[in-house]
This record gives C-alpha cells, structure tokens and sequence, in this order.
C-alpha cells in the first residue's frame, strides 16, 4: 500500500514538474466555436473542442517542434507583453497563448489580431496543429458512424500529410488499421487507409509538419 502511494506522489510529482505552452481560441459561431491545445516540454499535446470534454484528443509532437513552440514562447517573452494590435480589424476570435512553469505559475496574452511577426508564426504552427486534430477527429467519427464517408476523411489527411503539414501521423495508424483490414469499409477506402498506414509507419522522409521560425 505504501510502495502505491509513493509511486502515485512520484507520478503526480513528475506532471507537475512539466512546462507548458497553451493556446486556446474562442469564435462562436464558427466550426469549432472553441479550441485548446496544450503541449508540453515533453511533446505530450492535447487537443480539445470544449471545455467540458473528459476525452481529448492525445498526440506527440517530435522533440524538435516542442522545442521550437518553447523557444518561440520565450522569444514573446512567455506572453508577459500585450500582443493585441488595436487596429480595426474584422473579429477572428477571442485567442490566447498561455506559458505555465514547473511551478505552475502562469503568464499568458490576450488578442484578436497581432502585428508581431513572432506571434503570427505561433498563431499559425497552433493552427496546424488543430487542423491535424480535427482531421483525426472526422475519421474517427466516420470509423464509427459513417462508413461511405470515410474515403473523403482519409483524402483530407493524405492531402495534410502530401503537404508536409500533418502533425503526429502515428496518431492515425490504429484507425488506418481498422479501415484497412475491415471488408465493411469500401475497398478505396482499404485500399487508401493501408497505403497511409504504410507511410506513417515508415516515418517522415523529410522536414517536420510544422512551418519553420523565423526571427
């Protein structure tokens, strides 16, 4: 009993210890309304579409993203400077970049539109990596609920990862899996899910999904 509690606080200790860079988007009325993405200095990311949600998405980034979001971060000087343009311009929604320490001890920004050219860099790699998530997500419901539709979710993640802007492609091969060797999917469908099965085990042939930094 008292070796299970040891290696209970010894868990609970070692997640506290981790950094984190967050960012979270509120639009409503937009497709998803929210958005929260939270990595840490691990790689370890989680993907949600409501506050409410107990089942996230999970997935790794490689230890060079991670270390560029951190890097970027604290390039922004972990959020402690305004980064709200305070220009009239069209409302794209409500965004946020948090840093949290080991501590837990936060610091985060608040802005529709930003003119600094570093936080529009951040902006976009969160972005990629929600439209990696959401995609995830599409195939995972027509895995479940709708298989003529399938085919067009694994043509949206082939397309992200011919693009080199699919993030974590090993998050997919359990459902690639399925759909493949499963005759109630259409054999396009098989067919296409086992050759992206195929590449992502194979690994990435070259540069990472996320867009490069740039001072």
């Amino acid at each position: 009993m008292k070796s299970a509690l040891l290696l209970i606080m010894a868990a609970l200790s070692a997640f506290a210890g981790q950094r984190r860079v967050i960012f979270t988007k509120s639009f409503p009325g937009s497709v998803p309304a929210y958005v929260y993405i939270s990595v840490d200095n691990l790689g370890n990311l989680t993907y949600k579409e409501s506050l409410a949600d107990e089942q996230p998405v999970t997935a790794r980034l490689s230890e060079a993203d991670s270390a560029v979001l951190f890097g970027m971060a604290e390039k922004l000087n972990y959020f402690r400077d305004p980064l709200e343009s305070g220009l009239k311009v069209a409302n794209t929604g409500k965004k946020t970049f948090r840093y949290e320490d080991e501590q837990g001890k936060a610091t985060e920004a608040v802005f529709n539109y930003s003119t600094v050219v570093l936080a529009a860099q951040l902006l976009d790699r969160f972005e990629r990596i929600a439209e990696s998530e959401r995609a995830y997500l599409d195939l995972d419901r027509t895995v479940h609920f709708d298989k003529l539709g399938v085919n067009d979710s694994l043509a949206m993640i082939e397309s992200l990862w011919l693009r080199k802007e699919l993030v974590d492609p090993e998050q997919f091969v359990p459902l690639l899996n399925r759909v493949a060797l499963h005759e109630t999917y259409m054999h396009l469908a098989r067919d296409r899910a086992a050759r992206l099965k195929d590449a992502f085990e194979a690994g990435p042939a070259s540069a990472s999904a996320l867009p490069a930094a740039h001072p």
